[in-house]
């Protein structure tokens, strides 16, 4: 066999890459600022050559506070070698308020009056401006898995949610003009037999390869379903833990390569049915990460989304997280704008500034080990969302 065909038949769509960015004060994290009552703290970083004070008194305006109006108190610089041999610049400066900057306090009475002379403007039914990207996100569906409703539950649920949601499409084009729909599958769609060391395999009532096709199934349906009713769809899948196909080594703890997912296989083996479809599915792109990556990136409508299981941070911790990878320029995190994530089996929305982080809910409707620890049970279901531009005015479950 030759090197070419053992490529042409070993490759997969990889998500595309995207240019990076000019850097952007506005949007990279390059400053943090935190006031409380008549006190401010501002740390700043970025190349050697920045002007920590001025870029310092920048914050301070960007938050609505007149650099006049407040003196440096306290002030500390220090410097360090980033990974491409430039030297960095941290600076924290620590303001207080000047005393002759304290505003006289207004009269109550006169700021009541605001309400007597109130009245409700006239709204009228409008469109937002611009095309817009229309994000159905689901994750863990864990096929397989003998907890709550089974596989039998989840499969159903899975079916009616997408349903919804392209019926909700029509809905939301009412308000924005959306021909893109972006379909994000974040890992865990199988349970899989190499978490917990194989632990759970008494507990798992179907085979790997029943859970994989239906996986791939499910995949093809939604597929189907969004295709016809817009000019670009574009659909992406990230490995997730239960979706690792092998754990070699002592205690099934190692790895092949961080992208060797039935997660991402599936959706691999869809591609390449649609790519016999003919011209009716022309316009969907399929994306999975590239050899040993675990994330993939997308433009929607100018908005950078990116996606991770959610297994590579600890709870809480999913902006320390992408701050510490969007530190490193040539990473696609760099440009991300929405981060959408799974793993934790419970919806959460999170915002740092123009950056949003959405975590779905698990498809599945429980974890039985987990009631039985915490008394907790599913509240499964998918999200959707609308965006642009970095914008996600719409965050919708659907269960």
């Amino acid at each position: 066999m030759s090197d070419t065909l053992l490529d042409e038949l070993l490759s997969k769509p990889v998500g595309p890459s995207l240019p990076a960015r000019q850097v952007d004060p506005e949007r990279d994290y390059t400053r943090q600022i935190e006031v409380a009552g008549d006190t401010a703290e501002v740390t700043v970083r970025g190349p050697q050559g920045i002007d920590p004070e001025s870029t310092a008194a920048d914050v301070l305006r960007a938050h609505q506070l007149d650099p006049a109006e407040w003196e440096v108190t306290a002030f500390r610089s220090s410097e360090w070698t980033m990974p491409g041999g430039e030297t960095g610049v941290s600076a924290r400066f620590n303001f207080g308020r000047r005393k002759d900057a304290v505003a006289e306090r207004p009269s109550l009475d006169e700021l009541l009056t605001v309400f007597d002379n109130y009245t409700p403007p006239v709204r009228l039914a409008q469109r937002a401006e611009g095309e817009w990207s229309y994000v159905i996100a689901i994750g863990d569906m864990q096929f397989g898995k003998a907890d709550g409703d089974g596989p039998e539950g989840t499969l159903r649920r899975s079916i009616e949610c997408i349903d919804r949601a392209a019926v909700l499409l029509s809905e939301y084009r009412k308000r924005f003009s959306i021909d893109h729909v972006h379909l994000a599958w974040l890992g865990d769609h199988v349970e899989g037999f190499v978490s917990q060391g194989g632990a759970n395999s008494w507990r798992t009532s179907l085979t790997l390869t029943e859970q994989i096709r239906l996986t791939r199934r499910l995949m093809a349906y939604a597929i189907v379903k969004l295709a016809p009713l817009v000019s670009r769809l574009t659909v992406v899948a990230v490995p997730g833990n239960h979706g690792e196909a092998v754990r070699p080594g002592p205690g099934g703890k190692g790895v092949t390569r961080y992208d060797d997912s039935h997660d991402t296989e599936a959706l691999i083996s869809v591609n390449e049915a649609l790519a016999l479809a003919g011209e009716n599915f022309a316009h969907v792109e399929i994306y999975v990460p590239d050899s040993d990556e675990l994330t993939v990136v997308v433009d929607c409508s100018g908005t950078v989304v990116a996606h991770a299981h959610g297994h590579q941070w600890r709870a809480g911790r999913h902006f320390e997280w992408w701050k510490g990878q969007s530190f490193n320029k040539a990473s696609a995190m760099h440009t991300a704008d929405l981060l959408l994530a799974g793993h934790l089996h419970h919806e959460l929305i999170d915002t740092d500034g123009p950056r949003t982080f959405a975590q779905v809910p698990a498809m599945e409707s429980e974890s039985t080990w987990w009631r039985h620890r915490t008394g907790t049970v599913g509240a499964p279901g998918l999200m959707v969302m609308v965006t642009k531009d970095g914008q996600v005015p719409v965050k919708e479950v659907v269960r």
